[in-house]
């Protein structure tokens, strides 16, 4: 069996943290540890498992290769670049036979490539999609959170759970995907973003960001991945969830102390969104900045810039605002 040490100087994550990332119990985890090697995770001076990221990546491999129909026995004693590319490999078969067996067109499931596995945005957005389009829930849902580990969270929230969920709106605007697929990929990425955000407890005194999605508008997804990234820039989250009048919103930042109110729009009812994020901006004092993003939002930049009302088209343009806001440290 091959040696998997792990990396004291960066493990911090503890056994609840490992458990959640990865989606395998506690117990799970232990008795992989101790009956195979799987990983070794360091201790605390209290005698606690401690989980490096390298760990978390390595289990997330292993849960994926089980729930592919391997034993785990088979698969402890590889190494992490040979889960890396046994987990593609399955990845690409069940994408392979989901063409063959005509669930999806041909021409718009492309199987997943070698490159997915060292770690190609634009290879692993594609690779989503054609799990989306073959209704492979399990693969994909192991796909994204293999990329999480590997990547870390910031990065794969910019570099491709955003940019997936924009081309999967498109997809579905243009109807070339159904409700149902587009609905999968939202949940997915949804709870990997949201485990993120309760990974990343603020610290006392951490300034607050109240998070919401305007009256009408009830996707949600936008502001847990806004949440997610400005949990782990030490912010205090204060997620309202979707469809909520301006007056609420205001009333939950005065009262939560807010340092800045972020916005997502997804869905663009022009005339009601304006109106809503008007009204926002003239019940909110101006030291509150209200910032905007989402697929709607930068088609109305002209009209919320006059407002007072700031636009960011990216989750690093949020970020840039955040630190502005409060800077780090």
């Amino acid at each position: 069996m091959k040696s998997h040490p792990a990396h004291p100087a960066t493990a911090r994550h503890p056994i609840a943290v490992a458990a959640e990332r990865t989606g395998l119990s506690q117990d799970v985890l232990r008795v992989w540890e101790r009956r195979y090697g799987a990983v070794q995770p360091a201790r605390d001076t209290g005698g606690q498992r401690l989980y490096s990221s390298d760990d978390i990546e390595r289990l997330t491999l292993l849960h994926a290769a089980t729930r592919a129909g391997r034993s785990i026995g088979q698969v402890a004693r590889l190494s992490t670049p040979e889960l890396i590319a046994l987990v593609d490999e399955d990845i690409a078969a069940r994408a392979a036979s989901a063409v063959r067996t005509s669930r999806v067109p041909s021409d718009a499931a492309p199987i997943v490539p070698a490159s997915v596995a060292a770690g190609g945005a634009e290879d692993t957005v594609a690779a989503a999609f054609a799990l989306t389009r073959a209704f492979e829930g399990a693969q994909l849902d192991a796909l994204l959170r293999r990329t999480a580990a590997r990547q870390g969270v910031s990065i794969f929230l910019e570099s491709v759970a955003a940019p997936l969920l924009r081309h999967i709106g498109d997809e579905w605007h243009a109807g070339r995907i159904t409700p149902a697929q587009e609905h999968l990929v939202s949940s997915t990425v949804h709870d990997i973003a949201a485990e993120a955000l309760r990974a990343f407890p603020a610290r006392d005194g951490a300034p607050r960001v109240v998070i919401a999605t305007p009256a009408g508008d009830r996707h949600a997804i936008g502001a847990v991945l806004v949440g997610a990234a400005a949990a782990m820039e030490g912010w205090a989250v204060l997620s309202l969830g979707a469809d909520l009048p301006a007056a609420d919103i205001a009333d939950a930042a005065r009262a939560a102390g807010a340092r800045l109110v972020a916005i997502s729009v997804v869905l663009l009812d022009r005339a009601r969104v304006l109106d809503e994020l008007r009204t926002l901006r003239t019940l909110l004092p101006r030291d509150i900045p209200i910032v905007v993003g989402g697929a709607g939002a930068t088609a109305l930049a002209t009209e919320l810039t006059a407002a007072g009302i700031r636009v960011e088209g990216t989750l690093a343009g949020l970020v840039s605002e955040l630190r502005r806001v409060h800077p780090p440290g």
